[in-house]
């Protein structure tokens, strides 16, 4: 946390990550390490692909198909702080919270709602590093 404090540009990455409501302070370390401060990966899609929580279709050939699946190659100490995450960001989160439960009343599985809303927490951080600005909660702006 000291090298964070430090540096300007990293201490500036952490507090826009953190400005998302669910987000706390592992999972912006963790995504600023395993990022390298946001470089490594030019899109939040490939950060996803890397934690195995973007699922990829199965296809033998041309007639056999069968479900998306995640990948078993995947940085699994990511993916499992970010899938705590997104259940914290569940609890604590309405917006994501109101998604949460549309799903499942739907029928939807729980465990397959939960990496989508993972996506959308890593789309969200991947967000307000680019724009440079705090994450606004549109949820309460709302009518």
């Amino acid at each position: 946390m000291a090298i964070i404090i430090d540096d300007q540009e990293l201490k500036k990455n952490y507090r826009l990550i953190t400005s998302i409501r669910g987000k706390g302070m592992q999972t912006a370390v963790v995504m600023i390490v395993y990022t390298e401060n946001f470089i490594k990966f030019e899109t939040w899609r490939k950060l996803a692909s890397y934690a195995g929580i973007a699922p990829f279709p199965y296809q033998s050939g041309s007639s056999v198909k069968g479900r998306a699946k995640v990948s078993h190659l995947t940085n699994k100490k990511i993916k499992v702080i970010l899938n705590m995450c997104a259940i914290t960001a569940i609890q604590h989160n309405p917006e994501l919270k109101i998604y949460y439960q549309k799903r499942v009343l739907k029928g939807k599985n729980k465990m397959s709602t939960v990496n989508i809303i993972t996506n959308k927490i890593i789309a969200r951080a991947f967000a307000v590093v680019k724009r440079g600005t705090p994450y606004v909660d549109i949820l309460k702006y709302a009518a």
